[in-house]
């Protein structure tokens, strides 16, 4: 069902970091993913892979079973839709080097998202998560390594005294690790290939990239999110990557997450625009060059991040996206068929959703109360969301001080099913004058979706399942939504209670390369006693408020 489009694969990207689904509610919606016209997943799984042995402290709480792994690989195949896992294995490392066992392995010992490329420990630790995640993906024909984003490269102190060597340069420096992180892949698991983001490439000289040998083991892609990417220049880097020995790209465009971290609804019409740009792009180039492209749906910034629009929020534009590369543009009769897709009777493509305005207002409006009474009754979580200082990404001390500002969980799934107020007392969140909302209007009547495809109505995959955590009856996923609105970063930063302390973890070893190997050191303190961890032991009771980083580790309230 490939209509007009230049793209063989299109893969949803789903972004289990935040507020990740349960796998009934992707029982329901893999089905109008096929229907819409995707036929992969790429699949980020985070903390929620269910890691074991000395891995196990990298896996969350509410993270997946290895038998909803195998389900989820079940579904996807019933769905006709091809499973890519990403491990993340140079930045964006924050959720393995946030741990005291691991943080010697940083590149700068206060910042937990890039790894020591120079440590031999660092190699056999990626070894060691790729190799457990390929055990549960033993059929991916791909492997995405990430590698995206790696802030604070050559900061470190091994890298600052290799890079006083003669030629040596932090392009030679990151190449070097993603060849060894790609051979290690090719070399455990021949029959999958590499894929990795391109942006740590761009800027690196055409005979340094094709004389590193990374274009013979991997292949990248091209990632951009804006509405207005630069079309010739895509060609170009295309090019570029073409004369230097890549065998086959990789496109990569956004359905929502993209243009706020605290962005609460999804704007269609940009996402719209993108993916026509990256249609542009692939018709300016050889027909066979792009593999094919991955629509990024990203639930946060990055693992300290606060979430922002939720899956299924984002599904209208997720329809509108894919429904436009299939037929290779959104003419009136492609937007007929959207809304047929999804029941509803008229979609607005440059505001919107109306049923979903409605609905965040909604129950932005019906939690209030229950929020403000836990602010009263629990002056611990007070302090922390009054007082909280957070590291930005450049280190600068950015602070939330100030009136409180709390905004509502959108993931709790048990208080959606109760009674909303009805729709004439809903109004839009209120906003102090000096951050008013960019477009704020009322909300629409919330319309009675229509029968989908199949007789299925896929308005019911909307908001009315939104957040439910994987696990069954685990805890939930912490609170940690805003609204786009919400003024300066650090105001929409959300906390929430996620359960007891997670144990200390045990010294043991990585197996990894024959080379080397990871010793996994233990958090500082004594045992865990009757009255729970003592001071310096690490605990998750809150995640997402963080004293955002100390050198030995990530401290939590």
């Amino acid at each position: 069902m490939s209509g007009s489009s230049p793209f063989q694969m299109r893969l949803v990207h789903l972004d289990l970091k935040g507020a990740p689904p349960k796998v009934s509610y992707l029982s329901e919606i893999f089905p109008l993913f096929r229907d819409l016209g995707a036929n992969g997943l790429l699949i980020e799984y985070e903390d929620m892979f269910p890691y074991d042995g000395p891995l196990r402290l990298l896996r969350a709480r509410h993270a997946y079973s290895p038998s909803e792994i195998k389900e989820i690989l079940h579904l996807a195949t019933l769905n006709e839709l091809e499973v890519i896992p990403l491990v993340q294995t140079f930045g964006h490392m924050e959720f393995v080097l946030k741990h005291k066992a691991l943080a010697h392995l940083r590149e700068v010992a206060l910042f937990p998202n890039t790894l020591n490329p120079h440590e031999a420990e660092s190699l056999a630790l990626v070894g060691a998560m790729i190799d457990q995640v390929m055990d549960l993906h033993p059929k991916a024909r791909w492997l995405h390594v990430g590698c995206d984003e790696v802030y604070y490269l050559g900061e470190g102190e091994a890298s600052r005294r290799w890079l006083q060597q003669e030629q040596n340069t932090k392009a030679k420096l990151c190449l070097s690790h993603v060849k060894a992180v790609a051979s290690h892949v090719l070399a455990r698991h021949p029959a999958t290939m590499p894929l990795l983001w391109d942006d740590m490439l761009r800027g690196v000289p055409e005979d340094q990239l094709t004389a590193s040998g990374v274009p013979q083991l991997a292949q990248p892609v091209l990632w951009d999110y804006g509405a207005d990417l630069d079309v010739h220049g895509k060609a170009l880097l295309m090019e570029k990557y073409q004369k230097c020995g890549f065998s086959r790209l990789w496109a990569a465009s956004a359905f929502k997450g993209a243009t706020g971290a605290s962005q609460a609804l999804t704007p269609t019409e940009h996402h719209l625009r993108n993916h026509v740009q990256w249609l542009q792009v692939a018709a300016s180039g050889p027909a066979d060059v792009l593999q094919g492209i991955v629509l990024t749906g990203w639930q946060r910034y990055d693992h300290f991040s606060v979430l922002c629009e939720l899956l299924p929020v984002g599904i209208p534009s997720l329809a509108v996206c894919l429904q436009s590369l299939l037929h290779g543009g959104f003419a009136e009769d492609v937007k007929a068929r959207v809304e047929n897709f999804l029941g509803i009777s008229s979609l607005n493509i440059t505001g919107f959703t109306s049923d979903i305005l409605a609905l965040v207002t909604q129950v932005s409006l019906h939690l209030h109360s229950s929020v403000d009474e836990l602010l009263q009754r629990d002056s611990r979580f007070k302090r922390v969301i009054s007082n909280m200082y957070f590291k930005t990404a450049r280190g600068r001390l950015a602070s939330c001080v100030g009136p409180t500002r709390v905004w509502l969980c959108p993931q709790v799934r048990d208080r959606l099913v109760q009674p909303l107020p009805p729709q004439a007392e809903a109004h839009p969140p209120g906003h102090d004058p000096a951050h008013p909302a960019p477009g704020a209007q009322s909300p629409g009547q919330v319309e009675r979706p229509r029968g989908g495809a199949g007789g299925r109505p896929a308005a019911r995959l909307l908001p009315r399942r939104r957040g439910r955590v994987a696990g069954g009856e685990r805890a939930s996923q912490p609170a940690a939504a805003a609204t786009a609105a919400a003024g300066p970063r650090g105001s929409g930063w959300r906390s929430g209670p996620t359960g007891q302390p997670r144990p200390r973890p045990r010294s043991g070893t990585l197996t990894g390369p024959p080379h080397a190997s990871v010793q996994l050191r233990p958090a500082c303190g004594s045992a865990h006693s009757a009255d729970g961890p003592r001071r310096g032991e690490e605990q998750e009771t809150w995640k997402g408020a963080h004293v955002f980083p100390d050198p030995h580790g990530c401290e939590r309230f």
